[in-house]
């Protein structure tokens, strides 16, 4: 029986392992780190912590053999990108949660404590356990109603990338952002070691300019799409060194699918939700669609040195807080319109009839309501990016030392594209 002392004289310990989670979770490392958590009786460590970016990991302790963790569900805000504030529903201050990392052979304890105004749970998504452990309210359990904590404890019989969430007042609660993964390392390690393992959590937001709270009655209208809740141009980047092997594990929570692409390469799906896929089932791609409720996994080799885009290909997911009620005025004349509007609205600006290009500079010229981001935004070495939601950049370099944002790519004499010169008549 884990009773409330027990519980709380580790929490110091706990918490006192979080800088050096949080400084490994976020990448800032040295390439030759081998961070590595105590195992648990009978559980063999051969693996390197995951990467969460623009994220971190959740610290334990271990008690008596088993590990110990703490999730705390909680509002918290969330800031998407430089000049964006969203109030959200997250765990441990941040949404989506901490990362939570074990070995398949592991038992873990996990105490939740809910600070929300409502009652909630926690499900352990995909995990295999017994049936009072599974965090689906008024079916397995009670709801953990506010200010109160309640205990999970399970043995891990399986190895995977998974997720937890709540089920209780779900719609609202993983619309706000409650959601995170549960990584469980095979005890046997995997088929092809790898010197980098990201986690990506996919999820959409309804949050109209100049507000600042999601709203969770929404069911397709969404206005922005996030990587681990932040969108370009505040996403982190993904960086490794030339010739790293290279793991990404997807989540999705969302209403939609989400078809990843990455530039560059090309990956090996490697695993679903259901677990690891024989290495002789691995098959190609360089897009990959996440459905809702799944995880995927893909590696590859960072063997194509430069900064490579990495986006959903929904056109739609791309952007920034794009209104979807606009007229279409691909093509129209504005000349006579604008001229009379510019009399009633002084600095009015036609935008649109040539395409949406350019919209970051205009964007500064006119800025939207308070807490409002640019549809589309970013500069780099060669100007404007245009783009935002789910867009990062892959930065694969040779003779890198840390996994710190190494800046742009500075390519070979001749290799870019570049205008031709117009010969004189």
């Amino acid at each position: 029986m884990i009773t409330r002392r027990k519980f709380f004289s580790g929490t110091a310990a706990l918490f006192g392992a979080s800088a050096m989670a949080k400084r490994i979770a976020g990448g800032t490392q040295l390439l030759s780190a081998q961070a590595t958590p105590t195992p648990s009786p009978g559980a063999q460590v051969n693996y390197r912590p995951v990467v969460t970016p623009n994220g971190s990991s959740l610290p334990w302790v271990m008690k008596g053999g088993v590990k110990e963790f703490h999730l705390i569900a909680e509002p918290v805000k969330r800031e998407f990108a430089p000049g964006m504030m969203v109030n959200c529903w997250g765990y441990n201050g941040q949404t989506p949660g901490p990362t939570i990392e074990a070995v398949e052979g592991d038992r873990v304890r996990m105490f939740v404590t809910n600070k929300l105004a409502e009652p909630t749970t926690v499900h352990w998504h995909g995990v295999i356990l017994p049936n009072g452990m599974d965090g689906v309210g008024g079916v397995t359990q009670k709801h953990i109603p506010p200010g109160e904590t309640y205990v999970y404890e399970f043995t891990l019989k399986q190895h995977g990338v998974q997720m937890y969430h709540p089920h209780s007042d779900e719609m609202t609660q993983m619309a706000m952002g409650m959601q995170g993964f549960f990584v469980i390392h095979p005890k046997d390690g995997y088929p092809e070691p790898v010197h980098r393992h990201f986690l990506i959590f996919l999820q959409e937001w309804a949050i109209p300019g100049g507000t600042y709270t999601p709203n969770p009655m929404v069911m397709t209208d969404f206005d922005l799409f996030t990587f681990n809740s932040r969108v370009f141009p505040g996403t982190d980047p993904l960086v490794a060194k030339l010739g790293d092997r290279v793991r990404v594990s997807f989540a999705n929570l969302s209403m939609d699918s989400h078809p990843i692409h990455f530039h560059g390469h090309r990956w090996w799906v490697v695993e679903t939700d259901g677990g690891q896929i024989p290495k002789s089932a691995w098959w190609p791609e360089t897009t990959m669609n996440i459905p809702p409720g799944t995880t995927r996994t893909v590696e590859f080799v960072a063997d194509n040195p430069g900064d490579w885009a990495f986006h959903c290909h929904k056109n739609h997911h791309a952007m920034n807080q794009m209104a979807h009620d606009i007229p279409n005025v691909i093509g129209v004349d504005q000349k006579g319109v604008a001229g009379k509007i510019g009399k009633l609205v002084p600095g009015y600006m036609a935008m649109g009839e040539s395409g949406m290009g350019g919209m970051s500079e205009m964007a500064e010229m006119m800025p939207g309501p308070k807490n409002t981001l640019p549809m589309m935004t970013g500069t780099g070495q060669f100007g404007p990016i245009e783009m935002g939601g789910m867009f990062t950049i892959l930065k694969v370099r040779d003779g890198i030392t840390t996994y710190d944002d190494p800046g742009w790519y500075q390519n070979p004499l001749g290799t870019v594209a570049g205008a031709v010169p117009v010969e004189p008549v």
